[in-house]
């Protein structure tokens, strides 16, 4: 994963599945800059989990850009409405701001995978 070290790659990838393990829910992660609009972009992304689309998660990071997308599945949506990833965007966000990549990243990972295990 571009810009985090090994461990944190690991760890990062760790949390990745423990989200799925918690929620059934497929989760997935791009973190840099998007090709083209951001939102376009991390669409096309989870789009191209083909089958898997209506049940997953995929988050893009770009800190270069400063820019944060969180696209849902329709399975997915149901068990993580926007305003539940609004709210996690934006302490993802903070930590990011804080200078805390990986914290917010697993922060929001975590977050997510709880939530939609609550709601499922």
């Amino acid at each position: 994963m571009r810009g985090l070290s090994t461990a944190q790659a690991d760890d990062v990838r760790q949390a990745l599945r423990a989200a799925e393990r918690r929620s059934g829910l497929r989760f997935g992660l791009f973190l840099g800059p998007p090709a083209g609009g951001r939102r376009h972009f991390a669409e096309r992304l989870h789009a191209a989990l083909g089958d898997e689309a209506p049940d997953a998660v995929v988050v893009l990071v770009d800190v270069g850009g400063r820019a944060l997308e969180i696209v849902t599945g329709e399975r997915a949506r149901r068990r993580l409405p926007d305003g539940a990833c609004r709210l996690t965007a934006m302490s993802m966000a903070t930590a990011f701001g804080a200078g805390d990549l990986v914290g917010g990243l697993l922060y929001g990972i975590a977050a997510l995978g709880e939530q939609a295990t609550v709601r499922g």
